[in-house]
């Protein structure tokens, strides 16, 4: 007999206290192991979180992008919100779904910033 619940995702999520709460919820809905990050944290703290429990960074902090970014041997992967956080978090819902269709498993995320626009998404290597 099959279960009536849902398979759990590989992906794994941390979410900065900057990102829309309807994120969270589209995450846990679709299965995913998602969490917002605990206040108070710092950067290093959460780059060493994302890095053990293997989660994917969410974040509109630029603090993880250019000279100050982390590497790849300090955080597991992260995703930077180039969405407009307005009142509506549909533009965000709807790209955040695109790149879990194309994305699926967690190595296809490790060591890459991943820059997600309302149309478009731009993978780097972390350094």
């Amino acid at each position: 007999m099959l279960s009536s619940v849902p398979q759990a995702k590989t992906l794994k999520f941390l979410l900065d206290e900057n990102v829309k709460k309807e994120l969270l919820t589209l995450l846990k809905e679709e299965g995913y192991d998602a969490t917002f990050k605990s206040k108070g944290l710092s950067n290093g703290r959460l780059a060493e979180l994302s890095k053990t429990e293997r989660r994917i960074f969410v974040t509109n902090d630029r603090d993880f992008t250019g000279s100050l970014a982390s590497s790849k041997e300090e955080i597991f992967s992260v995703v930077l919100l180039r969405i407009p956080q307005s009142a509506n978090p549909e533009p965000l819902i709807k790209s955040f779904s695109k790149l879990l269709k194309s994305k699926t498993s967690p190595e296809q995320f490790k060591g890459n910033l991943i820059k997600l626009y309302e149309d478009k998404f731009e993978i780097e290597p972390l350094p």
